[in-house]
């Protein structure tokens, strides 16, 4: 219930953090905010963005605070309206209309007075299954049932395009299990202090459901023993990135032979899964070891795991208790949360999760103008132009994979807003009251509509992000580039200032997500989204060597006392960045130089080539709680904002030129150390 099922593929521009209760930025550029105590060639996220961020703290219920987040905030308050209005109309709302389920959830979510009475009688059944677990085969069964309720665990599963024939839907089994955030984190002694507040969650965890202190203790130890050894089969972040570290096609009884143990028949027959063939076994040595330990771990081990997981997924639907220990440790601990967020918010985050694209619908009728998709379409074409213009001129490349990367170039597929036709909501009963029912029987119903596509021809007209969603992504498979409706406002977009704003805010994510099909993973995907390589072997070692330098920048840049980004986990956004800058920098001066009036204007004393990049510092500005940032830099493919911001500018001449920065100015990097990519 708590851990989503998510397509691993999705590769966006910023992560999704929820934001505090603050205005969203205005679409002009305020230069007021501007530091000039700061110089520009030598720290320019300091010029653009130190002033306003120490006028914004942090709030408390929040890990972070920046330009995403408080877009994230307009677009939770609109939300909310749609929502409380859904909850006081439900009644009275057409039957079965998304208003009305929209309504029944977020109510059952709000009667606290109802989920506190209930404690944890909901779960109590679950841990009584999971008591009378006698042996190996009763833990198999309990996995596949776990999973045909939505609920899932000790490993991942899910229906993605197939890496060799995009066109069809196939299985996906991979490595999970883990309550910690990463592999690393049960082994590396920089985690020890984690790993004992875990093992003392756990315990407090299990005590909440009656479990003594003697007896959770030991329980929390098991846990913890158990999912060191999945952890230690498990593969870390930067491997994940490798698709064919993502992908390893079997049998059916090719994949027995991996997990006796465990009978994949068995369990694609309980989620009512069209595998027949095969599917991707994607991680066989995590499997490997998740058999052996179906053979060799005590039952009662087992069990202790199986129930820690399911009181801990379901700990946010449950009473206080429940609820304070989950945020102690997964917010708290981890982040460095100091609040835990209201209960309108918590329960938004519940009605996204379970009913995201309907809200999503409701959403886009109140918030997104015509006017504004069309917009947003022409600024797509102008950037296709430029990315087409620069993969032409690329010295570096041979003439032969040029004519591959400008097939994949045509077949770009923009998304924009919202999708073309709404999801159908028909057959998912949503009650009054009984709020950890509702979230069940969401669950289940988007896990059933995803199990459901498997076997079918891939739908190329599904998004895989809401509306609302404040992001963007690229999708290699499908080779799309999808940008919401909530990332379409300022500091990104707005129809109502100059070029130069939307173009270093918007044009520079849509030339980012353009970049990611040719990044270090999306380049391994050709135009019609399959994983093979069309590269000839010098192109190949020429953009490596490229990508290598970009990664040693990266590497070099200090993010918390002694902790360095990670160049490698960080690469395809780091790619993204500096082909997607150029690229709309590119997009600029063309746009410009169709209206040489415009070209020549300063406003607020600054050129449009200045308020490009100025704009693209602003969009990246946000400060972050040091427990989140060590999180973030060990799991998140996206670097820290603050270098977000200088990184790709830093390689442009175009910007030291803009500010006339000299040789030597650390905004300047000598020509031999500037990478140039796309």
């Amino acid at each position: 219930m708590k851990n989503r099922i998510v397509k691993p593929l999705a590769l966006a521009v910023g992560m999704a953090f929820c934001s505090g209760v603050w205005a969203a930025p205005s679409g002009s550029f305020d230069i007021k905010e501007l530091d000039s105590a700061k110089d520009v060639c030598n720290d320019f996220n300091g010029f653009v963005n130190a002033k306003w961020l120490a006028a914004n703290p942090i709030p408390a219920d929040r890990t972070r605070w920046g330009s995403f987040d408080a877009l994230r905030e307009a677009s939770l308050n609109a939300q909310h309206t749609i929502v409380e209005k859904a909850a006081r109309d439900a009644a009275k709302a057409k039957p079965g209309s998304i208003e009305q389920k929209i309504g029944y959830l977020y109510a059952s979510g709000m009667d606290e007075a109802a989920i506190e009475k209930a404690g944890f009688e909901p779960i109590k059944p679950e841990l009584a299954r999971i008591a009378g677990l006698k042996n190996s085969s009763d833990i198999a069964a309990y996995i596949s049932d776990s999973y045909a309720q939505g609920n899932p665990v000790a490993f991942r599963f899910y229906g993605n395009p197939d890496f060799k024939d995009s066109s069809k839907q196939i299985a996906y089994a991979g490595q999970g299990g883990l309550g910690l955030p990463t592999a690393d984190y049960y082994s590396k002694p920089d985690f020890e202090k984690i790993r004992t507040a875990y093992v003392a969650h756990i315990a407090r965890t299990l005590e909440l459901t009656g479990v003594s202190s003697d007896d959770a203790q030991k329980q929390a130890k098991a846990v913890m023993a158990l999912e060191t050894r999945l952890a230690g089969a498990s593969l870390v972040p930067t491997e994940l990135r490798q698709p064919e570290n993502r992908y390893h096609y079997v049998s059916i009884a090719d994949a027995n032979k991996v997990t006796p143990h465990f009978d994949w028949t068995a369990f694609f027959k309980a989620q009512n899964a069209d595998v027949t063939s095969g599917f991707s076994l994607s991680q066989p040595k995590f499997f490997a070891e998740f058999d052996k330990m179906l053979g060799d771990v005590p039952v009662a081990d087992w069990q202790a795991y199986l129930r820690f997981h399911a009181i801990d997924n379901a700990a946010p639907y449950l009473s206080t208790p429940f609820q304070q220990e989950d945020f102690a440790f997964n917010a708290q601990t981890l982040n460095g949360q100091k609040e835990m967020k209201s209960r309108w918010k918590r329960t938004l985050d519940t009605v996204e999760g379970g009913m995201g694209m309907a809200l999503g619908q409701l959403y886009v009728a109140q918030t997104f103008s015509p006017e504004s998709k069309q917009r947003a379409q022409e600024l797509v074409t102008n950037l296709r132009a430029s990315y087409k213009a620069r993969i032409e001129k690329l010295e570096w490349m041979s003439d032969a994979t040029k004519q591959k990367a400008l097939e994949k170039w045509a077949t770009f597929t923009p998304k924009i807003g919202y999708p073309d036709q709404w999801r159908d909501w028909t057959g998912l009963e949503i009650q009054q009251g009984n709020y950890f029912a509702n979230v069940q029987t969401a669950e289940k119903f988007n896990y059933d509509y995803m199990v459901a596509k498997i076997g079918k021809p891939v739908d190329r007209t599904e998004w895989g992000m809401t509306p609302q969603t404040v992001n963007a992504y690229y999708n290699a498979q499908k080779n799309e580039i999808v940008f919401p409706a909530a990332i379409l406002q300022p500091p990104f977009f707005d129809a109502k200032v100059d070029d130069a704003l939307n173009y270093g805010g918007i044009g520079a994510v849509i030339g980012h997500e353009m970049g990611h099909g040719y990044d270090d993973q999306g380049s391994k995907f050709d135009a019609q989204g399959n994983n093979v390589n069309w590269w000839t072997d010098a192109d190949r070692a020429a953009f490596n060597e490229r990508t290598d330098r970009l990664a040693a920048q990266f590497d070099s840049y200090e993010a918390l006392p002694g902790k360095f980004v990670n160049g490698k986990l960080t690469m395809g956004e780091n790619i993204g960045d500096l082909g997607g800058l150029n690229a709309s920098y590119d997009a600029l001066q063309m746009a410009l130089a169709k209206n040489p009036a415009e070209a020549k204007k300063k406003i607020d004393g600054y050129t449009q080539e200045q308020r490009f990049f100025l704009n693209w510092g602003r969009v990246w500005r946000g400060n972050i709680r040091p427990e989140a940032q060590l999180t973030l830099l060990n799991t998140d493919p996206h670097a820290p904002s603050q270098f977000r911001a200088i990184g790709a500018p830093s390689n442009m001449p175009a910007f030291a030129q803009a500010f006339q920065c000299k040789a030597g100015d650390k905004m300047v990097r000598a020509a031999d150390r500037q990478v140039k990519i796309w």
